[in-house]
């Protein structure tokens, strides 16, 4: 499989706006936090695989309803897949390409996605050193996705050494991405 980097979409804070408010009308009988654009294309200028990336957050409670409401509106369940208090559902076919997250709030999954899109947000050097590596990743018709977030792990790693998270955290988070 073949990685699809692309140029920042202006199109994506539209998109992900639009998401959102289908979200909180899905989820309108259950008490949401937030919903947070993460990801790469939730930083202005970053090129990225042209998928948004959406973290629903909710109290621990909440998870289930969550997770049902987002089912009854068509959104698969599939697991936290290997990362605490981070459960994945697949989109239904309609809208733009995403995936959505329902995140326990405080969960480090969560944190960590904040913490990468905050920095990159502050930092147009580390952001510029990020694309490239996303670019020279993606290049490679070798790779798939797996090996592709490995290989963004060094710089990752980079990005969140501006972070409040603690050194173990990083760890773990380097960890998740190996």
């Amino acid at each position: 499989m073949i990685v699809e980097v692309v140029s920042y979409s202006s199109e994506w804070p539209s998109q992900f706006s639009a998401v959102s408010d289908d979200l909180r009308h899905a989820l309108r009988h259950v008490h949401v936090i937030a919903i947070e654009h993460v990801g790469s294309t939730s930083v202005p200028g970053l090129s990225a695989k042209p998928i948004l990336d959406i973290d629903v957050v909710v109290r621990r409670r909440s998870v289930s309803g969550a997770i049902r409401a987002l089912q009854a509106s068509g959104y698969e369940y599939l697991g936290e897949q290997g990362i605490a208090d981070r459960h994945a559902l697949r989109a239904p076919e309609r809208g733009p390409r995403r995936n959505v997250y329902v995140c326990v709030e405080g969960a480090l999954s969560l944190r960590n996605h904040l913490a990468v899109r905050d920095a990159l947000r502050r930092s147009p050097d580390l952001r510029s050193r990020y694309e490239s590596v996303k670019r020279e990743l993606a290049a490679r018709s070798d790779l798939d996705l797996d090996q592709y977030v490995v290989g963004k792990s060094a710089v990752l790693q980079e990005v969140l050494a501006l972070s409040d998270l603690t050194t173990e955290e990083k760890r773990e988070i380097l960890l998740a991405n190996s």
